[in-house]
């Protein structure tokens, strides 16, 4: 059923559905079902198939490689810049990671049949959607460099800037250990990481919620992989 719409949310908050001609926008706008993303939702699991896609407009989905022991780690983030379930048009007929809500809100989603048709109409789409794929692999192919070559400080501080950038305010509801598991480390180290970030007057962060008081120190502070993941996203997603 669909979610009764809060004032704040809209459509056009997803940076994709925004950039679509009006003629494009009015045609799957109809289409279009509201729907709340808790905190820990699973949209999608590995092996499965796709039914649906997401256009975030104020959650945050992360994309989750899960191993045969139950180990994660987090590959990729989506949020108002883009969409959820590429397989769903890209000719996969399942996908080989877990979907989970990050950062609780709201979504717009659309039956998969409906992109995979607008996808093959060749329209306004179609280049759109291609180039946030490539926009994702950056983002995909940086965090694997990241986590293997980058103290968890510095990854701690990638994972708080590429979310904020998707969040309309400075706080992230997260505990130590789902971070932990987004980040693929132990969560021993999330707590001291997060313990210097908040020492330097970066971060404050208490009871689940982290709230970003210094931006710029954080910047100052990140490793290069946040730099190299939001240019890409700014240079291929401007026009």
């Amino acid at each position: 059923m669909m979610a009764t719409a809060p004032r704040h949310v809209c459509p056009k908050q997803n940076h994709l559905l925004d950039a679509l001609p009006q003629e494009d926008f009015k045609r799957l706008a109809a289409q279009l079902e509201l729907v709340p993303l808790p905190l820990g939702m699973s949209l999608y699991e590995s092996g499965e198939g796709l039914s649906h896609v997401y256009f975030p407009t104020d959650a945050i989905v992360s994309q989750l490689y899960v191993m045969e022991n139950g180990a994660s780690a987090e590959i990729a983030v989506v949020g108002n810049e883009g969409i959820v379930g590429l397989a769903a048009f890209m000719g996969g007929e399942t996908v080989p990671n877990r979907g989970v809500v990050q950062s609780a809100g709201y979504a717009y989603r659309l039956e998969g049949s409906v992109v995979k048709r607008e996808f093959e109409r060749g329209g306004s789409l179609r280049p759109l959607l291609l180039r946030y794929t490539m926009a994702l692999l950056t983002q995909t192919a940086q965090t694997a460099v990241c986590n293997r070559h980058h103290s968890v400080d510095k990854q701690l501080c990638r994972w708080l800037l590429l979310s904020l950038d998707r969040l309309p305010a400075n706080e992230l509801r997260m505990t130590q250990e789902l971070i932990a598991n987004m980040l693929g480390v132990r969560r021993e180290g999330v707590t001291e990481a997060a313990g210097h970030l908040q020492s330097a007057g970066l971060i404050r962060y208490s009871r689940g919620c982290i709230t970003v008081l210094d931006r710029p120190g954080l910047e100052a502070r990140v490793c290069e992989c946040y730099g190299v993941v939001r240019r890409e996203f700014q240079r291929l997603l401007a026009g």
